[in-house]
C-alpha cells in the first residue's frame, strides 16, 4: 500500500501521510503556527464508566482515556474490539509532530496498514480537538478510518468537523508528550499494552 501525501500550509508547506487502514491511505493536515500555541493541561479520573475507558501503557506510565460512544459510537465500538483483541499491544507511534499529535495504530508501522475489518463511515461532530483529543486517522476520503489514530497535543481546530472525535485523555498526558518524535521517530515508542478499564489486570 502506498501512502499518499498531502500539503498544508504554515508559512512553507508540509506533508504529513497518515492512513486509515484497511487498504487504503491518507493523511492529516499540519497546523499553523499560531494553532501550535496554548498547550492546556488535562487530567481528570476515570469517570464511573469502566466499559468505555481505555487504558494505554507507555514507556513512561499510563495514559487513560474516556472513550465517546455518544459522539461516535462506531468508532468507539472498533477501538474496543481491538483493544479487547489485543491488537495495539506493540504497536508503534510511527508519526508524532511536536506541537500537533502523535499517531499509532497501524500493524506495519509505516502508515499504511490497518485492521483486517473494513473501513469507517465518518462520524464527524461539532466536538473540538483539544489537548488530548482521540481522532481517526483517514485517507481523503471521509469513510476510510480503521485501525489507525492520534492524540492531539494542543488544540487544532482546522482538524474540527472533518475528522472524527471518538475520545480524550483524562489522565496521563504527561506520557503521551514525552512519546519520540518523528515522521518516522529513529527509535519509535509503542504502546506496552491496551486494555480496558472494564478488564483491567
Amino acid at each position: 500500500m502506498q501512502s499518499i501525501k498531502v500539503l498544508a500550509a504554515l508559512a512553507l508547506t508540509f506533508a504529513l501521510s497518515a492512513c486509515g487502514g484497511g487498504g487504503s491511505s491518507g493523511q492529516i493536515a499540519v497546523p499553523t503556527a499560531a494553532q501550535a500555541g496554548g498547550a492546556v493541561t488535562t487530567t481528570g479520573t476515570v469517570a464511573n464508566d469502566p466499559a468505555n475507558t481505555a487504558i494505554l501503557e507507555l514507556k513512561t506510565g499510563k495514559v487513560t482515556i474516556r472513550l465517546r460512544p455518544d459522539l461516535a459510537p462506531k468508532h468507539v465500538e472498533r477501538f474496543k474490539m481491538l483493544v479487547n483483541e489485543g491488537f495495539y499491544n506493540g504497536l508503534k507511534w510511527h508519526r508524532v509532530i511536536p506541537g500537533f499529535m502523535a499517531q499509532t495504530g497501524d500493524p506495519q508501522g509505516t502508515g499504511a496498514g490497518g485492521s483486517k475489518y473494513p473501513d469507517l463511515p465518518a462520524e464527524f461532530s461539532a466536538t473540538a480537538f483539544e489537548r488530548g483529543t482521540l481522532g481517526a486517522a483517514r485517507t481523503n476520503d471521509p469513510n476510510t478510518a480503521n485501525s489507525q489514530f492520534f492524540i492531539t497535543f494542543t488544540h487544532a481546530p482546522h482538524l474540527n468537523g472533518t475528522y472524527t472525535v471518538f475520545g480524550q485523555v483524562v489522565d496521563g498526558m504527561q506520557h503521551v508528550d514525552q512519546i519520540a518524535k518523528g515522521e518516522p521517530p529513529p527509535k519509535p515508542d509503542v504502546i506496552v499494552k491496551a486494555y480496558m478499564a472494564s478488564a483491567a489486570p
